[in-house]
């Protein structure tokens, strides 16, 4: 079984955001697998223990990516493709569209990801990559199971739960509750060292500059406002209620 891992490298969750001139600032800052990449990872790990096969991980992304992809050779990935190239804009339209040009040809039976990227949170990549590869989609995963060429998947639905059986190839994102990931072995860890990395350019999977303009432009970026202290509304019901509506309409304006 041919398995491919989509994996994104994110801040660590515990890093405190900082913005310079509208722009994440990254000084300092730690980085780590996205944490829903690696239910994809371990997951993709066991299936291939249990079936045989490969298990690729392919990211995009700038070079230090690359420390994320090491770790997840480490926990027992077999090779690992990083498309890096500054002319890719952090878009999901434009991911796809790069991501797509290297799996067209690669053809696997089975391609998992995160359910979303926790920098984002757009969960958009993989939807968008499944419809350009023409194959089934599948998000939100907690349990997998593959008989031949047919997966059982159960996926959280907003508390409730659906059971799909899906034709491979398809594309499932991971949803925390669907495995335990491993942590990275000493042994693993000197094993991932050695094991194939490649690293590409547009060229490399013949696309051009123009052919990945981002379909959405970020006009903005701010922090969250300071959350104010809270208020004790004090009175009869009926005026408590009527000067609640009042602040949340004028100083809230929920309503």
């Amino acid at each position: 079984m041919k398995i491919v891992v989509l994996l994104k490298q994110t801040f660590d969750t515990e890093e405190k955001i900082t913005l310079q001139n509208g722009v994440v600032s990254e000084d300092g800052v730690k980085f780590v697998i996205n944490p829903y990449d690696e239910y994809a990872v371990e997951e993709a790990v066991k299936l291939r223990d249990k079936h045989g096969g490969s298990v690729t991980l392919l990211s995009v992304g700038p070079e230090r990516a690359t420390e994320a992809l090491r770790t997840a050779l480490a926990m027992g990935a077999d090779e690992a493709v990083l498309i890096s190239d500054e002319r890719i804009p952090d878009d999901e339209y434009a991911v796809s569209k790069v991501l797509h040009a290297y799996l067209s040809q690669e053809n696997p039976d089975l391609i998992l990801g995160g359910n979303f990227s926790v920098d984002r949170g757009s969960g958009q990549v993989a939807i968008r990559l499944a419809e350009l590869l023409r194959i089934p989609h599948a998000s939100s995963i907690t349990k997998l199971t593959i008989e031949g060429t047919t997966a059982e998947v159960h996926r959280d639905a907003e508390g409730d739960l659906e059971v799909l059986s899906v034709s491979l190839p398809a594309l499932f994102t991971a949803q925390q509750g669907l495995n335990e990931p491993r942590y990275p072995s000493l042994p693993g860890i000197m094993k991932a060292k050695k094991k194939p990395f490649k690293t590409l350019l547009l060229e490399d999977l013949d696309l051009t500059e123009a052919e990945v303009q981002p379909a959405t432009k970020q006009v903005e970026l701010t922090l969250p406002p300071e959350r104010g202290a809270g208020r004790i509304l004090k009175g009869d019901a009926e005026d408590v209620a009527r000067e609640l509506v009042g602040l949340l309409r004028t100083e809230s304006k929920v309503i």
